[in-house]
């Protein structure tokens, strides 16, 4: 790189932030974040493994994708597959910690629900207290029992008969305190980190623009409700996708309408310009320290929402884009070359903790799923970049398994509970028309279904390895990885519980 210092890395991530409310061209008001993206690098085409919370959040610690740190969905309730992260999985934080950086952590972890994976325990200086967060079956009941004859609270936007109401937007003049004491918690520790004679790393870690949207009036304000647009699919019906998507469309989000939904996506942005507004002062206190020159600030999230796509909100198994592509913008005046760009390339959020070690200068000894984007910093496109990116999603608690995989041309879902969906993507953005029964489609997906099952192979996806024919549904199976000599290059696959091994040891 072009500096000779180790770089300090302040870590801003928020939840459930779309990427195209980070855009200048986008309606949300975003004005520090569009400043800095002029003297910084914007990631167009990130991804998270999966639209849910903690396994995208295990992805960005680790590295690894949820096939191998473990962590596939929410892991506090009684449908958590796991926990936590396998115990052998190492975070990039303890690499730094142990190359000499100080660390600092505020904010939502959401990793594990086990007290003794707390970010202590990989490395950082908690700025807060972090615990267990087992949720009680029992406790969740009696809520329920002691509330079935009480009156749906005013602000109720969504009701479902025998269900608890839930409020999706709404105007409060005590929101956000929470994510304005997480600020104030990093930014106080933020002036010993740069006086401390080492390189630094601070996370803060928001819990917006996270539903319920709700938000105070003067952000509001900013947005006219009547210029609020609807997304250009809200009137997609979906016949043509798994019946699941229509069923939540219909039981839930159908009843905003129109008014509800534009005042929904209203309440959501102007959450995003509320956070907007705390990471400025995040770069002025940065200012302040006088380093600012060399330290990578990154700007990121775990995932998106839907934000009225398809009639939805949310996230989760829903497949599409929305949810899953995230803000993924950077700054390091010392180190960046050409300020101002963007990359299209198709990134992933295991992507940055490879990255992070090489700016460390720390040599990388075990397997990552990602790779390192130091090459764009430094103004290169590697020609041996990606070109496909694939998710991994093991449901919520109704436990759905659906796989995907992305190219910039199409993109193809396999949906182990109901139907699978091909869309291209340059003829309809708006993931509109499911093309998975043309058969002038059928080479696209057979090309599709192999790149899919590489990527399995390469991360020991179990999806591959059950041959039950009761669940072989997908249109191509995991042969087709090899077909005709097409796994001849792949290099041999490191065993699961084997990520740490140095490169070579398990071939």
């Amino acid at each position: 790189m072009a500096t000779g210092q180790r770089p300090n890395l302040l870590i801003v991530m928020t939840d459930h932030q779309r990427l195209d409310t980070v855009l200048p061209e986008h309606p949300c008001l975003t004005p520090n974040l569009t400043a800095f993206a002029r003297d910084g690098l914007t990631f167009t085409s990130t991804f998270c493994p999966t639209a849910h919370c903690c396994p995208a959040r295990a992805t960005f610690w680790s590295g690894l994708y949820p096939s191998r740190h473990g962590v596939w969905n929410n892991v506090n309730n009684s449908y958590a597959i796991q926990r936590g992260p396998h115990r052998h999985i190492r975070m990039f934080s303890q690499d730094l910690r142990d190359a000499g950086y100080a660390l600092a952590y505020a904010g939502k972890w959401h990793v594990s629900a086990y007290g003794d994976q707390t970010p202590k325990n990989y490395g950082w200086n908690e700025l807060q207290p972090y615990g267990e967060q087992i949720q009680d079956p029992w406790t969740k009941w009696e809520a329920i029992r002691r509330s079935a004859d009480r009156p749906d609270p005013e602000d109720t936007s969504i009701r479902m008969e025998g269900y608890q109401p839930h409020t999706l937007y709404g105007a409060a003049e005590d929101a956000g305190r929470g994510d304005e004491a997480i600020l104030a918690r990093g930014l106080e520790a933020l002036p010993g980190l740069a006086a401390g004679g080492a390189p630094w790393c601070l996370f803060i870690g928001w819990n917006g623009p996270h539903a319920p949207y709700k938000v105070r009036r003067r952000y509001l304000d900013l947005y006219d409700p009547d210029a609020i647009p609807l997304p250009p699919s809200f009137r997609d019906e979906m016949a043509d996708k798994p019946e699941y998507y229509a069923k939540v469309r219909r039981m839930v989000f159908d009843q905003l309408g129109e008014a509800g939904t534009k005042e929904a996506i209203r309440h959501f942005w102007a959450m995003c310009t509320h956070l907007d507004e705390l990471f400025g002062k995040v770069l002025e206190a940065l200012d302040a320290t006088g380093q600012a020159d060399n330290t990578l600030v990154l700007y990121c999230s775990d995932h998106g929402d839907y934000a009225g796509e398809h009639g939805l909100f949310h996230k989760q198994v829903p497949s599409f884009l929305g949810a899953y592509r995230v803000p993924a913008v950077l700054r390091w005046p010392a180190g960046l070359r050409c300020p101002g760009r963007r990359v299209d390339a198709l990134v992933s959020l295991a992507d940055f903790a490879p990255t992070f070690l090489d700016l460390a200068g720390v040599a990388r000894t075990r397997y990552f799923t990602g790779r390192s984007l130091v090459p764009f910093l430094e103004g290169v496109d590697p020609t041996d970049w990606r070109r496909e990116i694939c998710m991994q999603c093991e449901g919520t608690e109704n436990l759905f398994t659906q796989r995907q995989v992305v190219t910039h041309d199409h993109k193809y879902v396999y949906n182990g509970f109901g139907k699978d969906e091909l869309y291209d993507l340059r003829r309809d953005p708006d993931e509109m028309v499911n093309l998975i029964d043309r058969p002038e489609y059928r080479d696209v997906l057979r090309d599709l279904l192999g790149r899919m099952w590489r990527f399995a192979y390469l991360e020991q996806d179990r999806l591959g390895e059950t041959q039950y024919l009761m669940v072989n549904t997908a249109p191509f199976g995991p042969k087709e990885a090899f077909r005709k000599g097409a796994g001849d290059h792949l290099p041999t696959p490191v065993p699961l519980g084997q990520e740490n091994a140095p490169p070579g040891a398990c071939q």
